[in-house]
């Protein structure tokens, strides 16, 4: 059974940082093309960041470009997303997505709240 479980999220107030993890389990982890989205109340889901399977390769929205940084390991299974310099704009569920060819896999969400 595929399951992808974020977890780290939570409540902080502006300047802070919080590192979110995403634990996979149930398929090759390390043959996926992870990303980190989310999604504010009343908008629309955005890429956050993502990063090719050998962890080489990766890329981060704009918004988020020298505050952020994602990493994986292998090993563990698992993909983590270090936020920092949070402020309010960061405030939303974050998602880890998985894909790899037809395979398109979706975690339940973590909570970010930061406040001002």
């Amino acid at each position: 059974q595929v399951q992808l479980v974020e977890s780290g999220g939570g409540l902080v107030q502006a300047g802070a940082s919080l590192r979110l993890s995403c634990a996979a389990s149930g398929f090759t982890f390390s043959s996926y093309f992870m990303r980190w989205y989310r999604q504010a109340p009343g908008k629309e889901r955005e890429l956050v960041a993502g990063i090719a399977s050998t962890g080489v390769i990766r890329n981060y929205a704009d918004s988020v470009k020298g505050r952020v940084t994602i990493s994986r390991d292998n090993a563990k299974n698992t993909v983590y997303l270090q936020m920092n310099s949070l402020n309010p704009k960061d405030t939303a569920v974050y998602y880890c997505n998985a894909r790899f060819w037809k395979n398109d896999y979706w975690g339940q969400g973590t909570q970010v709240t930061v406040s001002s």
